[in-house]
């Protein structure tokens, strides 16, 4: 039986992120023996309840790679070596590993998946973000950078990421091939495969009244998805067509306290505006089933986890033209650039039952892409072919 060394990193806040690593943990414990490394184990019981998916604990070797009195919100220098250390004394018994957490120094050639654009290589992110060629300076990430990678790292036995990306002997998996493109416009050609991660929420079969002017977003509430961006197009839809078309946004309003609070004071006077907070199980189920249009305003996302379960649930989602949302959703009538675009698609859905309907089978049949069983099938054929080539 193969030994697998399986490497996450939970956040203090739960997304839709976390999918992927808790199914690959269901699957791999099946496949072999298996060892799952966390930065905070605790956090692993609280996501499978929370996403319920099925994970036996009992039979689970669990192991914290932070030392004692490890902080997520608050990470440094001497944790990162703690870690790195840690996982390759633990890489040195395994015969395959995995890192769903980006790319991992684990010491020896491993399969890592992306799971975000800001993996831990600065000028990658300054570079996807601006989407324009920069300076061989800039490209690797100025004095302070080409001293952590090319001085410090190598001093403390550990490889930058840019050098494992490079190394064909590792492979990486890009969550979109928006990231792939991007990954290879930066480093160049890598052993890469693309895989999208899953969207397992499945919606009840039960017949549901939808509200048809009501529009949705649930995930993180956070400057980068531009939830005032989201109001806004709502606003000048509510003016261009003089519907009563409201909004509900579905999230912890804690994240980014600042942030929060800006969103509730655009609540004020906006009574079509309504903060519903944090929704798991039922409740977000019964959240994704009420809307009939759900709206998604993040560029630069390397996939959109929140979109796949827009259009499993029924609803039809405009999503920008950047980033990996456009992927999922797969039409260019429902992606926009602009404020002005995004309200005159929404206006057309709203007013436009041709329209409508068209945009609804293209959804639901791109839903179909992504549905548990579609996506549990590409997983264990990749798993396969990673546990036992």
């Amino acid at each position: 039986m193969k030994k697998i060394l399986f490497y996450y990193s939970f956040s203090f806040a739960f997304g839709g992120g976390d999918h992927l690593p808790l199914s690959f943990i269901a699957a791999l414990q099946k496949m072999g023996d298996l060892t799952v490394a966390l930065d905070v184990p605790a956090n692993l019981e609280r996501a499978s309840e929370l996403f319920g998916i099925g994970i036996d604990l009992s039979g689970l070797k669990i192991v914290q790679v932070t030392p004692p009195g490890y902080a997520p919100r608050q990470p440094g220098a001497f944790s990162s070596l703690y870690r790195s250390r840690r996982l390759k004394q633990l890489a040195k018994a395994a015969d395959v590993c995995i890192s769903a957490a980006n790319v991992i120094d684990f010491g020896r050639p491993a399969h890592h998946f992306m799971n975000m654009l800001a993996f831990g290589d600065d000028a990658f992110t300054a570079f996807a973000h601006s989407r324009v060629e920069q300076s061989g300076a800039a490209r690797r990430g100025g004095v302070g950078r080409l001293l952590k990678d090319y001085v410090l790292r190598p001093l403390l036995g550990i490889r930058s990421q840019r050098s494992i990306i490079r190394d064909g002997r590792e492979h990486i998996y890009p969550n979109s091939v928006f990231v792939e493109k991007l990954m290879t416009e930066f480093y160049g050609p890598f052993n890469s495969t693309v895989f999208y991660p899953p969207t397992l929420f499945e919606a009840r079969a039960s017949a549901v009244v939808r509200d048809p002017l009501k529009v949705i977003y649930i995930g993180r509430i956070i400057p980068e998805k531009r939830i005032v961006e989201i109001i806004d197009i709502v606003e000048k839809t509510r003016a261009a067509t003089g519907l009563d078309v409201r909004l509900h946004v579905a999230g912890r309003m804690d994240q980014v306290p600042s942030y929060g609070e800006q969103l509730r004071g655009m609540g004020a006077g906006r009574e079509w505006l309504k903060f519903e907070g944090a929704l798991y199980e039922r409740e977000k189920e019964d959240f994704l089933l009420s809307g009939s249009f759900a709206l998604h305003a993040e560029r630069f996302e390397a996939f959109g986890i929140s979109i796949g379960e827009y259009l499993k649930t029924g609803s039809i989602a405009v999503v920008p033209d950047e980033g990996g949302a456009k992927e999922v959703v797969a039409s260019p009538e429902l992606t926009f650039h602009t404020v002005d675009e995004a309200v005159a698609i929404l206006a057309r859905l709203l007013t436009d039952a041709a329209f409508r309907e068209r945009q609804r089978r293209h959804c639901a049949e791109r839903a179909l892409f992504f549905s548990r069983e579609a996506y549990l099938e590409r997983q264990q054929r990749l798993l396969e072919g990673i546990v036992r080539p």
